[in-house]
Order: C-alpha cells, then sequence, then structure tokens
C-alpha cells in the first residue's frame, strides 16, 4: 500500500531530478524522492541506535561512535 502526498521542491532541484530520469539513472521523480527519505530515515535510526548504545557503556569507542554520528545527524533545516 501506498499513500500519494504532495511535495514542494525548487524549481531547480526539479530540473535535477528530471535530468535523472532522461539519463536513465531513475525510473520516475517519485523513485528518487522515496530513495533519499530511506537514506534520511536511515541515518535518524543510526544516531538513535548509536545513542542507545553510547548511553548504556561506558565504552570510550561507542562514545566517540556516538559523537560522530551527532556531527553528522541530518538536520532538517
Amino acid at each position: 500500500m501506498s499513500i500519494q502526498i504532495a511535495v514542494r521542491l525548487p524549481d531547480e532541484m526539479v530540473t535535477e531530478l528530471d535530468g535523472l530520469i532522461a539519463a536513465g539513472l531513475a525510473p520516475s521523480r517519485a523513485s528518487v524522492v522515496e530513495a533519499a527519505l530511506r537514506r534520511e530515515l536511515r541515518q535518524y535510526l543510526y544516531a538513535r541506535e548509536a545513542q542507545i548504545l553510547a548511553a548504556d557503556s561506558d565504552d570510550a569507542d561507542l562514545a566517540a561512535l556516538h559523537a560522530w554520528v551527532a556531527d553528522r545527524r541530518p538536520s532538517l533545516d
């Protein structure tokens, strides 16, 4: 099952999407947006997991991992 939603994107971004499709690198705009959203959601999941692991341990490596992930956490700006 899928739900259709409306998303507003800058003209330049849509032009880039259409370029990917024209070059045969993606089948549709929706497929590119879906893949990007999956990557973004995975980053949030990994950041949360690193935080949980670091909080439950005194391991310096896990603390370093958490700090590294936190620096790369995507913003919603």
